[in-house]
């Protein structure tokens, strides 16, 4: 009896923590599993996806549960992935990572966006267009930054992105680029969209003065249906044909867009914005947080991400509102450089934002809809700057 007590207790998870060392950053990763849950149930922040993430970090960080394994995705010899070692060694979480590693969740999801997107905004004012290309001047400053501080050009690329503000673009091409920093890049990048409506306040009112932020700006002029089943497929075909690496998440995101406007197909439009996009969400999460294990987390090199990251983002804002206030100028004060901001990839919250700092100006000031256009070019920026991305350093 006393003997299968004795075996019984080698076999539980406290008995495998091994070292003290391990359990000290064990029980720092659990801390910062808290810290995530409070943000995403507390506070509201992204709960959707820091949630799931949150409870994958823990489901990995559980000794002797051998839920998942880096090792069967990472090889030292640089060797590519074996599918039945997966199979005969992987546990739960190692197959949900299956739709990470072979980029199949971020291209769906892309999907659910798309259909839940209103390009109308953007189709009605094209010249917003060059907001969503200006606000990706952090990607590529967070890119340089990276490489300054020792990284090489595949990491500094997945870190860059952080910048756009887009969570699934991030770990498309994290989990190609830099598999091994996943969750500190994923875990960076939807905290940053989270913290947007207190990161790009303070900036917009530093680049911008009262008369600008004070503009009112023309109502957009009504788009037909046949612009709105049209623009997908150009871009679609346009942007690929240009970076063919672009086209899981282009296309899927414009596809999803075309099942909206068409008219034809409510029931899958539907689908894809609601139980689709909230299954593939959930698998998504749990499967990213479990790559941040207490070995390759907490170490200097996810401290260094956070920071880029942020730098990143605050020369995104910056890049938006410097082409807004290009654009004030040409157009001799007809647009307020306020949207610019919201060429970042957070759709709609950066909307929402320039929103709101112009109503502080002028309640009466309605821009949410002027920011929508400069909002989804962002989100098209930043795939196709990952296409870039990925066509260089693959």
């Amino acid at each position: 009896m006393l003997e299968s007590i004795k075996e019984f207790l080698s076999t539980t998870g406290i008995a495998k923590f091994g070292s003290t060392e391990l359990l000290i950053k064990t029980l720092v990763m659990y801390i910062i599993v808290g810290i995530l849950a409070y943000l995403a149930i507390v506070k509201k922040f992204e709960p959707l996806l820091l949630l799931p993430i949150a409870f994958g970090m823990l489901l990995a960080n559980l000794p002797g549960a051998e839920l998942f394994h880096m090792d069967l995705f990472i090889h030292e010899d640089g060797s590519a992935l074996v599918i039945q070692e997966v199979i005969e060694r992987g546990g739960l979480l190692d197959f949900l990572y299956l739709g990470v590693k072979l980029g199949i969740y971020p291209s769906l999801i892309f999907l659910g966006v798309g259909a839940m997107t209103d390009f109308a905004p953007l189709i009605s004012n094209p010249k917003t267009l060059f907001l969503g290309g200006a606000a990706q001047f952090g990607v590529f400053a967070a890119f340089l930054g990276a490489l300054l501080l020792g990284f090489n050009e595949k990491i500094a690329a997945a870190i860059g992105i952080i910048a756009g503000a887009d969570g699934p673009t991030a770990i498309l091409i994290t989990k190609t680029l830099a598999p091994a920093f996943l969750g500190a890049i994923a875990i960076a990048a939807y905290s940053y969209m989270a913290l947007i409506p207190m990161i790009q306040p303070p900036l917009m009112k530093l680049m911008t003065t009262k008369k600008e932020r004070a503009i009112k700006m023309e109502t957009l002029r009504p788009v037909k249906k046949a612009e709105l089943v049209i623009f997908p497929i150009i871009v679609t075909a346009v942007v690929c044909l240009i970076i063919p690496d672009a086209a899981p998440l282009i296309g899927f995101l414009m596809f999803g867009n075309l099942l909206s406007v068409s008219g034809v197909t409510e029931r899958l439009s539907k689908t894809a914005q609601n139980e689709f996009m909230n299954i593939v969400t959930i698998c998504l999460g749990v499967s990213v947080g479990a790559t941040a294990s207490a070995e390759n987390f907490l170490d200097f090199s996810t401290l260094k991400i956070i920071l880029l990251g942020l730098c990143g983002f605050a020369f995104s804002t910056f890049g938006g509102l410097l082409g807004g206030k290009i654009m004030c100028w040409i157009t001799h004060g007809k647009v307020n450089p306020l949207i610019g901001s919201a060429g970042v990839s957070a759709v709609p919250m950066a909307a929402r934002v320039a929103q709101k700092v112009g109503q502080d100006e002028v309640p009466d000031n309605f821009l949410l809809m002027h920011a929508m256009g400069p909002n989804v070019a962002g989100v098209i920026g930043s795939a196709i700057a990952a296409g870039v991305f990925l066509a260089m350093f693959r």
